[in-house]
């Protein structure tokens, strides 16, 4: 399969490649993702890697000293102790200053960090510099964790505005069954479109169907393919995989970019900004939603759920079903009282001038 031309890519590399076994970082499989990244930069394509490998650098230094870490603030531990040897491991691969960046879900649920982070990477690309980038283990706790570095790429592929998201990985993209027992499973060479089908080739949590965490690889790839970008899982093991890809060849799986992608602002209300509650509404407001694009009325809701505060992301309900997302006008409580009422009740309702909208068309997007 033929790809379409890029400028600018993101490139993650599967912790298996890295640290295979989670032992050691190693440079094993790394040498022919080396050799593609120089090729390209040196064809003037810019370059960004998600690196998986920290806490694996950081075990790894402790043995050397017979010690251990234990429970989640050893585990932060290893990743500070590690983060400074997995940019010297990578430096050793370039002739380019390799840059640090780490981000944690925080980083890019508020807007003004978010287009900080946008702002680095882009002077950092400007400076001919290579940016490496992981989740900052080292201080994340559980609520402000993205969790896995697929969905981390798929974030800093839009943050950086690239035209290709490559996951390099240890399996040779998504079958049509698990490859592992099924000696007839097909690998899928191209997905035109993401929907419930595409997720359950994935299996679930836990589940024996699920390979190579093939879950969070096509969640990455609907994040990037519906901002524009277009996503590829490749085998990081075969060195002929990426010097396939230096000529524009892949073998593997391509997920095609979205024709009509969201706009910044909307792709990052729904993939990077949290749900704080739920509202519910009616037939009718739910079609004039999705038909006429109108903003969400207080007559429209039925009920209100979760505690939230004016300014908070909220998911839009229909008979239980998620049909769009948006940032509330009010808080939990007040939206109670004026539920299913008219806009010129507002003010009579709550004892003061407020918004006549719940969620405003431009803070909204459908799901």
């Amino acid at each position: 399969m033929h790809l379409p031309d890029w400028k600018r890519a993101v490139i993650k590399i599967g912790s298996n490649l890295i640290a295979p076994g989670g032992q050691a970082l190693s440079t094993a499989h790394l040498l022919p993702l080396a050799r593609f990244v120089q090729a390209s930069r040196a064809q003037g394509r810019e370059v960004i890697l998600v690196s998986s490998g920290a806490v694996a650098a950081g075990r790894a230094a402790l043995r050397e000293r017979s010690a251990e870490a234990h429970g989640m603030a050893g585990k932060q531990a290893l990743a500070a102790i590690g983060q400074a040897r997995l940019m010297s491991f990578w430096a050793r691969f370039f002739d380019e200053p390799v840059a640090q960046l780490l981000l944690t879900h925080d980083d890019l649920k508020h807007r003004r960090r978010y287009l900080n982070a946008r702002n680095t990477l882009r002077e950092l690309l400007a400076l001919k510099a290579l940016p490496v980038v992981n989740e900052n283990d080292s201080v994340a706790v559980d609520e402000l964790r993205l969790g896995d570095n697929d969905n981390l790429a798929a974030h800093v592929a839009v943050l950086a505005e690239a035209e290709l998201l490559i996951i390099v990985s240890d399996i040779d993209g998504l079958y049509d069954a698990d490859p592992r027992g099924n000696p007839d499973a097909r690998l899928i060479p191209e997905v035109a479109r993401i929907d419930a089908g595409i997720y359950a080739l994935a299996g679930g949590a836990g589940s024996t169907v699920g390979t190579g965490g093939m879950r969070t690889k096509i969640q990455a790839a609907e994040k990037a393919t519906t901002r524009g970008i277009t996503t590829l899982i490749v085998n990081g093991r075969k060195p002929e995989v990426l010097e396939a890809l230096a000529r524009r060849e892949l073998t593997g799986t391509q997920f095609p970019r979205t024709e009509s992608a969201l706009n910044a602002k909307k792709h990052w209300m729904l993939h990077a900004l949290p749900s704080a509650g739920q509202v519910e509404v009616d037939a009718g407001a739910a079609r004039a939603l999705r038909e006429r694009g109108a903003s969400l009325l207080p007559a429209g809701v039925t009920a209100v759920l979760g505690e939230f505060r004016q300014g908070d992301a909220i998911e839009i309900r229909l008979e239980g079903r998620s049909i769009a997302k948006g940032i509330s006008q009010y808080d939990a409580d007040e939206l109670g009282k004026i539920v299913g009422r008219k806009s010129s009740e507002i003010a009579e309702l709550l004892g003061r001038d407020a918004a006549e909208t719940v969620v405003h068309r431009d803070d909204l997007v459908m799901i």
